[in-house]
């Protein structure tokens, strides 16, 4: 390692430290952040450029730019050495070439939710930094405490609604196959299965097996008459209004729920069938691009000044979403919100990385409409909504 600092010195004393780092240039380091990240980042760069004599230029984008910007500016010799960016990317990112997997010398100070997040058979693609997912807020002065096993959950929406009143139990957005998958999951349901090198197969979908009709079904019951069949904002109305005891959703919500001045906690949801629900969780991580000129130069950066309670917490400060850093992690758990969320992410799934995904979200949408509104039995729908996306991965080939 000293040797290859070494070379980059000498390189820097070629290219010289104040030139303005426009591409991957060996011996300086470009960086392409959003706005939030960004202020962090220039904040350490100093601390590497101090230690290494190496130039660090933090380039902001707007954060959905980055992923496309990385596949026209890598090939052409014009994108950075370092992206931050979402684990949803990395289907598309990995299959085009455009990132390098990674090293970290500490992996056991991260999440394992975290690092699966970018794992990609048996390499990691990424530093993840950041984790979101949603859970159950109930309400203190209705709900003394969440349900622990689904059997109590389902007897406390039936038993929490007042037709007269207005008043429920639970409420949720529907049809939202992102807020129902861990009812799925906590039955044993699945999106996409893995192939023999731990790569997600698009043609092993479980999103009809027993174990996802049998939620389907249970859910189908409290939608008779207990759980209102809502959008987003209503369900947001109602809870905040004192109506409801608990909602799904994430931690996005909280500050609305504050405002609302309702004593709420955030906890993950009850077992189902002895098992932890598994939500879908969303990783915010670095990636290193695989044009970079410094991929040395990066994995230092990355695992020496980013890789450290003192920064993820300074991340987590700017942006709420808890840290997968774990000294980070349990220093922002001091919060009760954050450490539901991370309650929650802990037995999480990640959001399926693939491109096949896209075909899956409209069919699985329509089957939960059909069923929650008794058009068709909880299996008919699962398995027309299967068969609809198996075809059309099949035609998008």
């Amino acid at each position: 390692m000293k040797k290859v600092i070494g070379l980059m010195l000498a390189l820097v004393m070629v290219f010289g430290m104040a030139n303005v780092v426009e591409a991957s240039t060996p011996g300086q380091l470009l960086i392409w952040a959003d706005d939030t990240r960004t202020p962090v980042l220039e904040d350490i760069k100093g601390e590497f450029e101090e230690m290494y004599g190496i130039p660090v230029e933090v380039q902001e984008k707007p954060f959905g730019d980055i992923r496309d910007d990385l596949a026209i500016e890598g090939p052409a010799g014009e994108g950075p050495d370092i992206i931050v960016g979402a684990h949803d990317w990395m289907g598309e990112l990995v299959a085009n070439g455009l990132i390098e997997p990674i090293n970290l010398e500490s992996p056991d100070l991260f999440m394992e939710t975290g690092l699966d997040a970018f794992m990609w058979g048996e390499d990691l693609y990424g530093m993840p930094y950041a984790i979101e997912a949603i859970g159950l807020f109930y309400n203190k002065d209705i709900v003394e405490e969440p349900p622990a096993t689904f059997e109590e959950f389902s007897e406390m929406v039936r038993n929490l609604r007042d037709r007269d009143e207005g008043k429920y139990g639970f409420v949720m957005p529907q049809p939202d196959p992102y807020h129902t998958f861990p009812f799925f999951s906590g039955y044993g349901g699945y999106v996409f299965g893995e192939d023999e090198d731990g790569v997600l197969n698009p043609m092993d979908i479980g999103l009809n097996n027993e174990g996802s009709i049998r939620a389907l079904e249970e859910l189908v019951e409290l939608y008779d008459g207990y759980i209102p069949y809502i959008d987003y904002e209503t369900m947001m109305s109602i809870f905040t209004s004192g109506d409801a005891g608990m909602m799904l959703t994430g931690p996005w919500a909280a500050a609305d729920i504050r405002d609302a001045g309702i004593d709420y906690g955030f906890t993950s949801l009850p077992t189902m069938n002895g098992n932890d629900p598994r939500p879908f969780v969303g990783v915010q991580g670095f990636m290193i691009s695989s044009f970079s000129e410094n991929r040395i130069l990066a994995q230092t950066f990355l695992n020496e000044f980013v890789a450290t309670e003192d920064v993820m917490y300074r991340f987590y400060e700017i942006d709420d979403r808890p840290p997968t850093f774990i000294p980070a992690g349990d220093r922002a758990s001091e919060d009760p919100d954050t450490a539901g969320v991370l309650e929650s992410a802990e037995t999480g799934v990640p959001m399926p990385a693939i491109t096949e995904m896209a075909a899956v979200w409209s069919a699985w949408e329509d089957a939960l409409s059909l069923a929650l509104n008794q058009d068709q039995t909880a299996e008919e729908a699962l398995n027309d909504a299967v068969d609809q996306i198996i075809t059309t991965i099949e035609e998008s080939e």
